[in-house]
């Protein structure tokens, strides 16, 4: 027997390389489902907020917690697989799966892997469906604010050794593509920036209350903006890379490739395409790249001929034609139809008769004896 992970290649094949194809198994139940009373941590403060599975309004909330170690943690290698949420568009990542504790398994409604660059979400919610605010916390814990892309997450407590830096880029690139990792030994504090913002922010909640090598407790929260102006340009350029990113998938490929020069044949193309015979002639950026019934560029009008013809939304609906009737064209030309073929006959429609207005618009005729008029 083989599980859906793996599959049997025969032996008479077994020096050749054979591609079997896998499919993915379902993700692992990582903690038993607890009962209603056990899943509430001991009260810290006055209301307990069943989203965050905290406390709040206690002085006490954060030195408390930050001081628990987790009881779970995520394993992406043996924990992630296929859920009900890989079956719908958009969905969200699963919160207790990231850290370690999720009950349902293949049964979760959100997704029970590592986000992507492909995983795109609204600037006003985390990976999680959680909604940002305006403003960070003061200990630059929560979810986050949606006034800034924050990449970078601040890592402290670690216990200092001499190989920090190696254990703190082995443990945190388990959860995406880190672009830049900083440690201040002497502080045992890191700072690590991930290339996409949905893994930071998942490496954000899988990291808290977790241990190294060592038995300390991380604090991780946000990082605050870096005054380093090297580091604001860095941020710029991120911004910029995202922007272009976000244009080349928007245009076509044929038109990205000739805009950025991979295309050789392309400008050769153009000229003789574009110079519409005449010796000499280019043309313009704007004429060349128009879309609609104007285009001149052959492959957007062969784009065109193959897609279904569409209206816009700024189209105007076809006039209607006004002609004093109760009926619609259509309907009379229905009706019309239908007597041809009955051979009744219809009564013609009798013309309108021009009325006077009535009440105070028939006074717009009234002479007054007054000069001023």
């Amino acid at each position: 027997m083989t599980d859906e992970s793996s599959a049997i290649v025969p032996a008479s094949n077994a020096g050749k390389n054979v591609a079997v194809a896998k499919r993915r198994r379902p993700a692992r139940i990582q903690a038993e489902a607890r009962p209603a009373d056990q899943q509430v941590p001991p009260q810290t403060g006055q209301v307990f907020n069943i989203w965050y599975g905290k406390w709040a309004g206690g002085d006490r909330e954060d030195a408390y917690i930050s001081k628990q170690h987790s009881e779970y943690r995520c394993v992406i290698a043996k924990d992630s697989g296929f859920t009900k949420a890989d079956r719908v568009p958009g969905a969200y990542f699963c919160l207790q799966f990231a850290r370690g504790m999720c009950p349902n398994g293949p049964d979760c409604n959100f997704l029970h892997r590592l986000p992507t660059v492909h995983d795109m979400f609204s600037p006003n919610v985390d990976c999680f469906g959680r909604d940002k605010h305006a403003d960070y916390r003061d200990d630059m814990g929560g979810v986050g604010s949606f006034m800034r892309q924050n990449h970078t997450i601040y890592v402290g407590r670690i216990h200092v050794s001499d190989e920090i830096e190696e254990v703190v880029a082995r443990h945190f690139a388990e959860w995406g593509e880190v672009e830049r990792i900083r440690v201040l030994n002497s502080r045992g504090v890191a700072f690590v920036t991930y290339v996409n913002q949905a893994n930071a922010q998942f490496a954000k909640e899988a990291m808290a209350h977790q241990s190294l090598d060592h038995n300390e407790i991380l604090n991780v929260r946000w990082a605050t903006q870096d005054p380093n102006p090297l580091a604001q340009k860095r941020d710029a350029r991120r911004l910029e890379e995202q922007a272009a990113e976000a244009i080349r998938r928007a245009l076509p490929a044929e038109f990205v490739a000739e805009l950025e020069g991979r295309d050789p044949d392309a400008k050769r193309k153009r000229k003789i395409e574009g110079s519409f015979g005449l010796k000499g002639y280019e043309v313009p950026d704007e004429v060349w790249y128009s879309r609609g019934s104007n285009a001149v560029n052959p492959a957007v009008q062969q784009a065109q001929l193959d897609a279904p013809e569409q209206r816009l939304q700024i189209e105007a609906p076809p006039a209607k034609e006004d002609d004093g009737s109760i009926f619609s064209s259509s309907t009379l030309s229905a009706l019309r139809t239908l007597t041809e073929k009955t051979g009744a006959t219809v009564a013609p429609v009798p013309a309108k008769e021009e009325t006077k207005p009535a009440g105070l618009a028939g006074m717009l005729d009234y002479g007054s004896d007054d000069d001023s008029d």
